[in-house]
């Protein structure tokens, strides 16, 4: 058996310092385990269990009645045709903001990076409101809009401006990250060799950043089909017109009908739990491709033969 490559020598001594410098003793790891499964089993578990006992409380039959329901199903094909418009505008901005950041330099970038953390700073709720001063009936827009037969809130336009204006940074701040690791010199060496720029981003850059797009797309889809704040200003919360999942929640709750609602809300758990799925999937088979080219640059011999 050869002996192993120097890099990967030199990888193994790092992790084996790094392992002796985070030994504690077995109460201390012991204590901080315990800490942390309770946590989680404490506020995540318990509550996410409770959920789907009580859209059972009532039994099968109630849970499925609950979930024909003419109002309910039209709540679910509104978020639905909601997170079909948001999230492919996010990705276009995403990949575009992206890009900018991680690619150039020019001046006002900083504000730019500043402006896309913006909706994690400002109260869903304000978004909101920020709309309905921008295009309500007394708002600055609103004669004009309502005098051209325009509307925007209390409608499907409204949704989708709040919805976006909270998950338009989830696609960007995932790229940019990735993106400046990539530097510039795959796309540089593309051009020098008469790729044209399209071909240069659908060949080099996107499928250099494909991973960290797909945890965008993904937080983003989930956040959009979560979201209530914003939408509860805007919507109005007309049943069967522009009622999303999280408001059809809170009316089917508020109407004393608790195990409709948890039927409801156990659907954006399942979503949930799905977005948590696909999440880890992305991160395994990310690292797995990450190990596999470490151990081929550490060993070239292991390359299939030409």
């Amino acid at each position: 058996m050869s002996a192993p490559a120097p890099a990967t020598r030199r990888l193994r001594d790092t992790h084996r310092k790094s392992d002796r410098a985070s030994e504690e003793t077995p109460l201390v790891r012991g204590l901080l385990i315990a800490t942390a499964a309770g946590f989680l089993l404490l506020f995540l578990m318990v509550p996410l269990v409770n959920v789907f006992a009580q859209a059972f409380s009532k039994g099968i039959p109630k849970f499925f009645q609950s979930l024909a329901d003419p109002e309910t199903q039209s709540a679910v094909r509104l978020t639905v045709m909601i997170a079909a418009i948001v999230v492919p505008l996010n990705v276009v901005f995403g990949i575009a903001a992206a890009w900018c950041v991680a690619k150039f330099e020019f001046r006002g970038k900083t504000l730019l990076t500043t402006l896309i953390d913006l909706p994690f700073s400002v109260s869903p709720v304000v978004a909101g409101l920020i709309y309905v001063v921008m295009f309500g009936m007394r708002g600055y827009l609103g004669p004009w809009l309502q005098d051209h037969d325009i509307q925007i809130i209390f409608a499907v336009p409204g949704i989708v401006l709040a919805t976006l204006f909270v998950t338009f940074p989830f696609v960007a701040r995932e790229l940019i990250p990735v993106m400046q690791a990539t530097g510039t010199e795959q796309e540089q060496a593309a051009m020098t060799l008469g790729a044209s720029g399209w071909q240069t981003f659908w060949r080099v850059t996107l499928p250099s950043v494909k991973w960290g797009l797909l945890y965008g797309i993904i937080l983003c889809n989930a956040r959009t089909m979560g979201e209530f704040g914003a939408v509860s200003v805007v919507a109005g919360h007309i049943s069967g017109q522009t009622e999303t999942m999280p408001l059809c929640v809170e009316r089917l709750y508020q109407g004393f009908d608790a195990a409709a609602a948890f039927a409801v809300a156990s659907l954006l758990a399942l979503l949930a739990l799905a977005t948590l799925v696909i999440k880890s999937y992305l991160e395994w088979k990310q690292h797995a491709l990450l190990e596999e080219a470490q151990r081929t640059a550490d060993d070239p011999s292991s390359l299939p033969p030409s």
